[in-house]
């Protein structure tokens, strides 16, 4: 008797120009898995958790706005992802849906093969999901994060949440740090010409870390070249992400190098 195909959805709001799809797609056809992963635009969050327990679905990526949302309809949610106040990982398990976060492993991943975050001083822009998933990875390897945002008052709010250090945006001239994050949106696509830093501030660090993929380099990132920084970029904490989920769906080791080269020619392909 043939396999069934075993069937995984991204859900978010919007999802059309997301490319897990065709990276995990291909994950899946390298690994000679009988499974196919399709994105859903969710208006009614309830009744697409329910989807999962109904179609079933094997396992499920969450993206913005419902991260923090779908927890309230999980079965079990990991401490992990109870610390960051955010899901972005489902996986089903006999009707019994599990909530996980990989956003912080992803980060953490592409940054520790580069150096060690023991004992590092981490500048986090930004005071949203990225953020708190890259405080709480910070934390996790020993690092020390001090997150930086516009507003104040969300800046303070996150970093009471997690015990660590606060300071307003324009503080960042002034900070002794060896790494800067970038846990904001600005300089995404179509926004490309954005900027989340001043260019006099980056000789500052000596890694600079992108969260944003697309496009795969940043005005920030190419700045931070051009002051003498190490970089790395959105594409590697996005693939590793995207591994950590496999791993969880099925616990299998899944093809990163392939699924990085999937999304960096795509990526490639649609530079303009």
């Amino acid at each position: 008797m043939k396999e069934s195909i075993r069937q995984y959805a991204l859900f978010g709001n919007p999802v059309g120009h997301s490319l897990s799809p065709l990276m995990i797609n291909a994950a899946f056809g390298a690994m000679g898995i009988r499974a196919r992963y399709e994105a859903h635009c969710v208006e009614n969050l309830e009744l697409a958790v329910r989807m999962i327990r109904e179609k079933p679905l094997a396992g499920v990526s969450v993206t913005l706005p419902v991260k923090g949302a779908v927890m309230d309809f999980l079965d079990e949610v990991d401490e992990d992802a109870r610390a960051i106040g955010a899901v972005n990982t489902i996986k089903n398990e006999g009707g019994r849906l599990r909530g996980s976060n990989t956003d912080w492993t992803g980060l953490t991943a592409a940054m520790q093969e580069q150096f060690p975050l023991e004992g590092k001083t981490v500048a986090v822009l930004g005071a949203g999901g990225a953020a708190r998933a890259a405080v709480y990875g910070i934390l996790r390897e020993g690092g020390i994060p001090i997150v930086f945002n516009r507003s104040r008052d969300r800046a303070e709010s996150l970093a009471r949440w997690f015990g660590c250090g606060a300071q307003p945006l324009a503080y960042l001239g002034t900070v002794e740090a060896e790494v800067l994050i970038n846990a904001t949106p600005v300089g995404m696509r179509p926004l490309m010409d954005e900027t989340p830093v001043d260019r006099r501030y980056l000789a500052r660090f000596r890694w600079v870390v992108e969260t944003i993929y697309n496009p795969l380099e940043t005005r920030l990132l190419r700045e931070a070249r051009a002051a003498g920084c190490g970089v790395i970029t959105g594409l590697s904490m996005f693939v590793r992400q995207g591994a950590e989920q496999i791993r969880i769906w099925t616990g299998l080791e899944p093809p990163v190098e392939l699924m990085s080269r999937v999304v960096k020619t795509t990526l490639t392909k649609d530079r303009v």
